[in-house]
């Protein structure tokens, strides 16, 4: 699959689940449904708050380790945004299945696609949250990702926006980071090694992505500020999606 300049979403892509979403960007694509609040094992009950499971899916064989860090990872992150405590007793199930991931010249290709890699995360978390609005569970805000990659080629250092596994493999870290509507840092991913002053610049880098949305009306200043941050402006991507959702639901003759 070719990696896509910008993201690509769709709403409401399951008809039996309660929610759902299809996510594609950077060469990943990933299908996310979404069901609750319903109720709750006996073992999973909290008289408190909500249950949030996350099953992670691979693209090829079965999940493995990697699988289950990724959902312990996104289980956390997911339940500081989801109001849990207004559901007590309940169960709110997100399955995430990778159906498509990008092709590495220097890998194995089956290698790539049975195992999941860092720079999926944003993936994953995208189209969580995407199927978590399409199913209409309340939360206290919504949430982007991204990732970001330190390479260094020739003495240079770079900071790249959505890496390539080529980019991932030959860089000195990677960090995976998450922004709430309130640009309050939700989630800080990462691997590698990397220094104090790296980590700000990239720090800075996905924030500007995740938090620093264009008017839509201003189409020249939106271009600019996307040509600066080198990478998609996903708050603005992520209420356009819902807009046009919206607007999709409601129309009628």
């Amino acid at each position: 699959m070719t990696a896509t300049s910008e993201p690509e979403a769709a709403l409401g892509v399951l008809p039996r689940a309660d929610g759902s979403a299809k996510y594609s960007h950077a060469g990943y694509t990933v299908t996310a449904a979404v069901n609750g609040p319903i109720e709750a094992q006996r073992k999973d009950e909290n008289p408190y708050e909500a249950h949030v499971d996350v099953i992670v899916r691979p693209a090829a064989g079965v999940g493995g380790t990697r699988e289950r860090h990724l959902e312990s990872i996104l289980q956390s992150s997911l339940s500081h945004i989801i109001l849990i405590k207004n559901f007590p007793r309940s169960l709110i199930q997100i399955v995430l299945q990778v159906e498509d991931s990008p092709e590495n010249d220097y890998v194995n290709t089956k290698l790539v696609q049975g195992n999941l890699n860092f720079a999926i995360m944003p993936a994953l978390f995208q189209t969580a949250v995407l199927a978590l609005l399409s199913a209409g569970v309340p939360m206290r805000a919504t949430a982007t990702a991204t990732a970001v990659a330190v390479v260094f080629h020739d003495g240079v250092k770079r900071t790249v926006v959505d890496p390539s596994p080529r980019e991932i493999e030959i860089a000195r870290s990677v960090h995976v980071l998450a922004f709430t509507s309130h640009d309050e840092l939700l989630l800080a991913e990462s691997e590698g090694d990397f220094i104090v002053k790296e980590w700000d610049e990239v720090y800075e880098t996905a924030k500007k992505i995740c938090c620093h949305s264009a008017p839509a009306d201003d189409g020249m200043q939106m271009a600019l500020d996307e040509e600066a941050a080198a990478g998609p402006d996903m708050r603005h991507f992520l209420r356009s999606t819902m807009e046009s959702k919206v607007a999709a639901d409601l129309y009628w003759k």
